[in-house]
Order: structure tokens, then C-alpha cells, then sequence
């Protein structure tokens, strides 16, 4: 399932290099030209991270950032600009961005930092998460069916929160074993099927 990714960046011809590397690496990109209609998009649609310009006309980067964690939208932003100023970069992050890149950038590092703030959405987000009938409580690490509790193991928990945040995609095995198991996981083991079974 391709990454929805919103660049929100009145520069016409670094909005279209970024979109044309992320589309290059399977992301579905929306470009938005000013703050206003980013914002808009981003209130409107479900994105998996949002690349944000500081300095736009109608509404500023910072701002857009400010009124998207107060409706408590956790989508990580990226926060992408020309300034470099340490203390712009706080208080970019201060307000609710999740990463800050400066230009000019390398595309590669631009990629990869999207990369990590997908990885890491799945520890953000609602503390409870529903599907259906399904209800998992992330602080209280409890689960239910139909309102009647669930006993899982740790590594049955950590799966099932995987899949509820990522629900109705279909996930592949690949990406299971990226966020459940750790970097020293056999992939020749059926493991995670027996677990998904």
C-alpha cells in the first residue's frame, strides 16, 4: 500500500523534485502550494507525514503546525526550510514537528527521514485504538472483543497494536517483522505466521 504523503511547499520546483523522488520509492504525494490549502488537506484527508515549508503565504508552517496538534492530529510532520537558525528549530519542534530539515537538503536524507517518521507513527496516536469490534487500550495494555476482555502475551499485543494502527490496510510480512520484531529476528522462521494463525 503506498505511503500518502502531503508536501506543503510554495517553492513549484522543489514541491515537484520532492514529489517526483517520493512517487520514485511508491508514495501517493499531494502537493499544496500555500498554507491554506494545506491545512485544509491535512484537516480533510489521512496522511502518513506531512512535509511542511516554514515560510508559506496565507498560513506559515509554524502555524499550521500549531493548529493541527491542537485538533490533536499526531500525522509526524517534517518540517522543511530555509531557515537554520537553532532557535527556529525549536521552536518548530516545541509546537508539535516531529523532524526539521534544512535547505538546500540531500534528497537521500529527505527519503530516509520520512522513512523513520513512518516507522515511529505507529508508537503515536490515540491511546486506544479500534476495527471493528476490536478495542486495544495502549496505556492500560488491555484488549477487548464485544466488550469482553483478551489475554494476549507481549508479542501478541505488540502485533495486534501494529495492525489496528495500520487497519483496514493490508500490511505485508516484511513490515510486521520491521515492527514487532527486532533487528535480530530469523526471517526463515514461519514465526510470524504461527503468531498471525
Amino acid at each position: 500500500m503506498p505511503r500518502r504523503i502531503l508536501v506543503v511547499e510554495d517553492d513549484r520546483d522543489i514541491a515537484q523534485l520532492i514529489e517526483m523522488h517520493l512517487r520514485d520509492v511508491d508514495c501517493d504525494v499531494t502537493l499544496a502550494h500555500d498554507g491554506a490549502a494545506g491545512f485544509d488537506l491535512a484537516t480533510r484527508r489521512e496522511f502518513d507525514v506531512i512535509i511542511l515549508d516554514l515560510n508559506l503565504p496565507k498560513l506559515d508552517g509554524l502555524e499550521i503546525t500549531r493548529r493541527l496538534r491542537g485538533r490533536t492530529s499526531y500525522t509526524p510532520i517534517l518540517m522543511l526550510t530555509a531557515r537554520s537558525a537553532d532557535v527556529d528549530r525549536i521552536v518548530g519542534l516545541e509546537i508539535g514537528a516531529d523532524d526539521y530539515l534544512t535547505k538546500p537538503f540531500a534528497v537521500a536524507e529527505l527519503l530516509a527521514r520520512v522513512r523513520a517518521l513512518i516507522r515511529r507513527r505507529i508508537g503515536k496516536g490515540d491511546p486506544v485504538l479500534r476495527f471493528s469490534d476490536i478495542e486495544l487500550d495502549r496505556h492500560r495494555r488491555k484488549v477487548s472483543r464485544s466488550r469482553k476482555p483478551i489475554t494476549l502475551t507481549a508479542k501478541e499485543f505488540a502485533l495486534l497494536e501494529f495492525l489496528l494502527a495500520r487497519a483496514p490496510e493490508v500490511v505485508s510480512r516484511s513490515e510486521i517483522v520491521e515492527h514487532v520484531w527486532d533487528a535480530n529476528f530469523d526471517s526463515e522462521t514461519n514465526l510470524v505466521e504461527v503468531y498471525i494463525n
